[in-house]
């Protein structure tokens, strides 16, 4: 009597099939169209989080560091940045960015020449093109929502420099899951006091005032203009949050 297993499955007599599974894999490409569906993206999706989870999952503290891709080398926001990479490297962050040009660039430069672990995590964008020279660690990911998991959850803070629309993103972001008590204990601070106060008098005086946030949301956000104050509350916010993006 003719009979086959086919993995866990007997076959026997006329449902005996004349091919392997491995043959149909192997002999021919076949049609593409199944990589632009639904279920293979969401396969895309899994890889990307396993292998940020993977990457990530042994880095220790880390703060992340937000500025824009156009910050020019010779902009004073640029040497801020490096300043910020470095201080925090020396007080045992690891430093984690966009990994793009511009500010991003500048906090990874200081973090790797302080020594420290630089990461990034970048973006498929049509206009920019891979990862920084300074990144020591970098994934680089097709969905933002991912990425975004990955800046929130290995995270202990965020600094936030001069930037743009991508830059706000992340920082609402991160203030909108602290409002929703979806992360716990974590600082974010804008350095620049001339570039960020128009935003927070806009939130204070229309946006609180309307009685669409709380104090509270406000009170999340710390503005300055002195990096060792933004990493001295990085520092002192390390003990409460390091239990907190489990």
């Amino acid at each position: 009597m003719k009979s086959k297993m086919k993995g866990p499955v007997m076959q026997r007599r006329d449902q005996v099939d004349g091919t392997t599974t491995d043959q149909r894999l192997l002999d021919s490409r076949g049609p593409s169209d199944w990589v632009h569906t639904d279920p293979w993206r969401v396969l895309r999706i899994q890889a990307e989080f396993v292998e940020g989870f993977g990457a990530l999952a042994e880095l220790g503290p880390a703060i992340g560091v937000f500025g824009s891709a156009r910050t020019a080398a010779d902009h004073p926001s640029y040497a801020i940045a490096e300043v910020v990479g470095r201080r925090l490297v020396e007080e045992g962050f690891a430093v984690m960015t966009g990994g793009g040009p511009g500010a991003m660039e500048a906090a990874n430069k200081g973090a790797c020449e302080a020594g420290g672990v630089s990461v990034g995590l970048g973006i498929e964008l049509p206009f920019e093109t891979g990862l920084n020279e300074w990144v020591d660690v970098g994934i680089n990911f097709r969905y933002f929502f991912a990425r975004k998991t990955m800046f929130v959850k290995y995270s202990q803070g965020f600094i936030v420099l001069p930037g743009g629309l991508g830059t706000l993103d992340e920082m609402f972001e991160a203030l909108t899951l602290a409002q929703t008590q979806k992360i716990t204990a974590f600082p974010v601070v804008l350095i620049g006091v001339d570039y960020w106060s128009g935003l927070l008098d806009w939130l204070r005086d229309t946006v609180l005032a309307d009685g669409k946030i709380s104090q509270g949301d406000l009170d999340r956000l710390v503005l300055t203009d002195d990096v060792e104050e933004a990493v001295r509350i990085m520092v002192d916010a390390r003990p409460q949050a390091s239990g907190a993006q489990a």
